[in-house]
């Protein structure tokens, strides 16, 4: 009698999901280090390589347009290479680049080495959402919180530790520190790239075939790529001026960046409930709706009394802008395959980070031709109706393969 011993594939199968969860939480904690980790040092930096507020204002824009660009681009690579080998090679950008801009001689080489940078974590922005996807389709919520949650870590801790280091040692340490885990995060993808097996990395189209989703005739694709673009836009403005609309009332310097932590931190609460929300309800529309209701409320509390009430102000735009969590969330939920999930993640966020950019830049102009604040603030509660409008036909229960107009 032959006794056969247990297959060793799912042992395996376990031994590479771990590492593939690892990389997948180093992944995440870079991928906002590099943009938030420079701004406080942007004053330090252009007095020691001798630039001004032009070119400050170019890298303040920089990580939007650049995630945008190369956004759109991920899905072109993957499709060659696969997706882990994608990751690598992202995040090896990354902490190459980083190196580069702590070494910079001049400002030439400071821009260059900062869109290298952004390049890789644009590309690791999109990968990172199928990841998850490939490896624990099973846990699509909690993986999803996961990630998330990491990445607004990496996106708080940065920024505080940027001054302190700039200070104690050179701005060079501060900004050159973050290349260590983006390149500890490179290691471990190409790690269990050459743990897997060949056709484990297939081109896309080969898996795939005639499924890939025709991403231009989705409408489920295009109302979750204006959703993101709207949740990005207030984003992005938020950050950028709502220190300036308090000051401008009145209030302190402390308070407006005090009041853009408190934003912040909301960041953390919605990656930990938002995606476990999402795939419990077979339609989330509920909360598209209802953080639309809490940016208006946030929006017009700051045009018509900034400084009494500011907390409940400032709270509320934090709460809404949890569509950012849902359309992660989303992606996975609303496509059959990791690779179609890589194909929707680099149009959503590609296209959505590009209108994002606009924002701050066109806001901030609005500020200057009406000269005060309330036009601009009551242009973004506006761009609430657009963005519910494309979170109806994000949240239905419809796949983005299912048909030519899904």
């Amino acid at each position: 009698m032959t006794v056969l011993s247990p297959a060793p594939l799912p042992v395996h199968r376990a031994r590479l999901s771990f590492w593939a969860g690892v990389a997948i939480a180093l992944t995440a904690v870079n991928l906002r280090t590099a943009v938030t980790g420079f701004a406080p040092l942007q004053e330090i930096i252009g007095a020691d390589l001798g630039y001004g507020v032009a070119l400050a204002g170019l890298l303040g824009t920089a990580p939007a347009a650049a995630f945008g660009v190369f956004g759109i681009l991920a899905p072109v690579v993957t499709r060659r290479f696969g997706l882990e080998r994608t990751a690598t090679a992202a995040l090896a950008l990354t902490a190459v680049s980083l190196v580069l801009r702590a070494v910079s001689p001049s400002p030439l080489a400071l821009v260059l080495s900062t869109v290298l940078a952004l390049a890789g974590i644009g590309a690791a922005n999109v990968v990172v959402v199928p990841l998850v996807k490939a490896w624990f389709a099973h846990r699509l919520a909690l993986w999803t919180s996961f990630y998330l949650i990491l990445m607004q870590t990496g996106q708080f801790v940065a920024p505080l530790l940027a001054v302190p280091v700039a200070e104690a040692a050179s701005w060079r340490l501060s900004v050159g520190l973050w290349a260590a885990p983006a390149a500890l995060a490179a290691l471990v993808w190409l790690v269990l790239t050459a743990k897997l097996p060949t056709d484990h990395h297939a081109p896309v189209a080969t898996i795939a075939g005639d499924a890939r989703p025709r991403l231009r005739r989705s409408s489920t694709a295009w109302g979750l790529t204006i959703l993101f673009a709207m949740v990005g836009l207030s984003n992005y403005a938020i950050i950028t001026w709502v220190p300036s609309v308090l000051t401008d009332a009145g209030g302190s310097t402390s308070l407006g960046g005090s009041m853009v932590g408190l934003y912040s931190a909301w960041g953390v609460l919605a990656a930990l409930v938002v995606p476990q929300v999402a795939t419990r309800m077979e339609n989330p529309f509920a909360v598209v709706v209802a953080c639309a209701a809490f940016l208006v409320l946030g929006y017009v509390g700051l045009a018509v009394s900034p400084l009494d009430g500011t907390v409940v102000w400032v709270c509320a735009l934090g709460v809404g802008v949890s569509t950012f969590p849902l359309c992660m969330a989303l992606i996975n939920r609303r496509t059959r395959s990791p690779q179609s999930a890589s194909a929707v993640s680099g149009f959503v966020q590609g296209i959505g980070y590009g209108v994002a950019c606009v924002g701050p830049v066109g806001l901030g102009l609005l500020r200057e031709a009406t000269g005060s604040w309330t036009t601009p603030l009551v242009v973004l509660a506006a761009t609430t109706v657009p963005g519910v409008a494309a979170g109806w036909f994000a949240c239905r229960p419809r796949y983005v393969e299912d048909s030519r107009s899904a």
